[in-house]
C-alpha cells in the first residue's frame, strides 16, 4: 500500500464537522470499499479524507488504473435526499448509535434513521419468520409482539411480508424498529408501505444502505445481521429449512444472543427451520410468557456511553492508527502476493485469520493486499468478516 499514514495512539472518533461527515460517506460509498475495508483504511490513514486521497494509489498498486473515489456531488445529493425524507444519519461512535451493534464483527459505520431515535436505547427483541406465513404463524407473531411490548421491549424485524409484518403491526403503538434491506426511504414490499409510514410515529425505520437504494438479494443477509445485532434475543416463529430467518438466528448465536423458536407440525415445511433450531438447543416458545421469563437475565445495560470505533476483526478492541507506514512492496512482490492470496481463496468464504495462516505471510502484508484485491474486484467481503474469491 502506498501513501503515508499519520502516527497517533488515539482511537478513531465519529465525524464532528460537515466536511468530516461528507468524507466518511464518500469513503464508504466509494467503489469496492466495504465495511471491513472502510475501518482498515481509517485505521491506517487516520481520517476519511486521508484514506480517500490514498485510494487511487492503492487501486493502482492492485492493477486498477484511473480509479476514482465517490464524487462529492453524489454524497451531497444523498444527504439532501435524506433531509427531504426526514431521515437522520447516525455515525458509529455517536451517543445515539445503538450500543448492541458494536458487538458485531462488522458494525455499520453509519445508519440512516427515520423516526424516534430514543427507541434505540431501549432493550429489543427480534421477531422473524416466513414471508409465506400461515394464519397460526401470524397470530402467534402478533401475540408475542403485543406481550413483549407490554413489558417494555422494542420489537425488531425486517419489514418483510408474513411474520415480520405481523410483528411490526402488533407493536406499532408501543414502538417497533423496522430494518430495511434497501434505502430507508424505499418502502419495500409495496403492501407494507402504509405500515412502514406509521412506524416512525412511535418507532424507527433503519438502514445502512444509501438513500434511494432499491433492495437487492445481497442486501438481505446484511440486513439480517443488523436485526440480530440490535436484539438481545431472536425469536423465530415460522421458517423453512433454508431461509433468511435461520441466517438471522445463526448471526444471533455468533453474537451470544438467545435464540428461541416456536415449534410447528413436522409435516409443515414452514416449521422445518424452527424444529431444527429446537433440536439444536433453541429455547421453546409457546407464548409471550415463555419469552418474558427468559428475558430478565438478558436485559441489556443501554445507558452506557457509546464505545469508540472497533477494528472489524476485533470488535472489542480500540483501533489505533499505526505508528509506522505499511511495508513497501515492489510490483513483482505485489503481484506474487496477490497471486498467492487468490490461489488460497475459493468461492467458499473463509475468515481473514484463516487466509493469513494459509498464505503464510504476515498480517501486515496480507491485509493491505486483500484490500487491494477487493478494490480490484477480485475478492469479496461477506458479513462476519469472511472473504471469498469472486468467480
Amino acid at each position: 500500500m502506498t501513501g503515508d499514514t499519520v502516527s497517533s495512539t488515539h482511537p478513531l472518533l465519529p465525524p464532528t464537522t460537515e466536511d468530516d461527515r461528507v468524507s466518511w460517506l464518500r469513503l464508504l460509498r466509494s467503489r469496492r470499499v466495504g465495511i471491513a475495508t472502510f475501518y482498515r483504511l481509517m485505521g491506517e490513514h487516520g481520517s476519511a479524507q486521508a484514506a480517500l486521497e490514498a485510494l487511487p494509489a492503492i487501486a493502482a498498486e492492485a492493477g486498477v488504473e484511473n480509479y476514482e473515489t465517490c464524487p462529492e456531488g453524489v454524497v451531497l445529493a444523498e444527504l439532501r435526499r435524506g433531509r427531504e425524507a426526514g431521515a437522520q444519519l447516525i455515525f458509529r461512535g455517536d451517543p445515539t448509535y445503538p450500543a448492541p451493534l458494536t458487538e458485531l464483527p462488522d458494525p455499520p459505520p453509519m445508519l440512516w434513521a427515520v423516526g424516534d431515535l430514543s427507541v434505540l436505547q431501549r432493550p429489543a427483541v427480534a421477531l422473524v419468520g416466513s414471508r409465506n406465513a400461515s394464519a397460526l404463524g401470524t397470530r402467534m407473531a402478533r401475540s408475542l409482539a403485543k406481550g413483549l411490548a407490554r413489558e417494555g421491549w422494542i420489537v425488531v424485524s425486517g419489514l418483510a411480508r408474513g411474520i415480520d409484518a405481523a410483528a411490526h403491526h402488533a407493536s406499532l403503538e408501543t414502538g417497533t424498529i423496522g430494518v430495511l434491506a434497501g434505502g430507508v426511504d424505499v418502502l419495500y414490499p409495496a403492501e407494507n408501505a402504509a405500515m412502514a409510514e406509521e412506524i416512525p410515529k412511535h418507532g424507527l425505520r433503519l438502514s445502512e444502505q444509501p438513500m434511494g437504494m432499491q433492495p437487492m438479494a445481497r442486501h438481505f443477509p446484511a440486513r439480517n445481521r443488523i436485526v440480530s445485532g440490535l436484539a438481545r434475543a431472536v425469536i423465530v416463529v415460522e421458517a423453512a429449512a433454508k431461509s433468511g430467518s435461520l441466517i438471522t438466528a445463526r448471526n444471533a448465536l455468533d453474537l451470544g444472543r438467545e435464540v428461541m423458536a416456536v415449534p410447528g407440525h413436522p409435516f409443515d415445511n414452514r416449521a422445518a427451520g424452527c424444529n431444527m433450531l429446537l433440536r439444536d438447543g433453541a429455547r421453546l416458545v409457546r407464548g409471550p410468557q415463555d419469552v418474558i421469563e427468559a428475558l430478565p437475565e438478558l436485559a441489556p445495560q443501554l445507558d452506557q456511553p457509546a464505545l469508540p470505533l472497533p477494528e472489524p476483526d476485533a470488535p472489542d478492541a480500540l483501533p489505533e492508527i499505526p505508528r509506522a507506514a505499511p511495508e513497501r512492496r515492489s510490483l513483482q512482490d505485489t503481484a506474487a502476493l496477490h497471486s498467492l492470496i487468490l490461489d488460497r481463496l475459493s468461492t467458499a468464504p473463509i475468515t481473514e485469520d484463516e487466509l493469513i495462516r494459509a498464505v503464510g505471510a504476515s498480517a501486515r502484508l496480507t491485509c493491505p493486499a486483500v484490500v487491494e484485491l477487493e478494490i480490484a474486484g477480485k475478492v469479496q467481503r461477506h458479513p462476519g468478516s469472511l472473504i471469498s474469491r469472486l468467480p
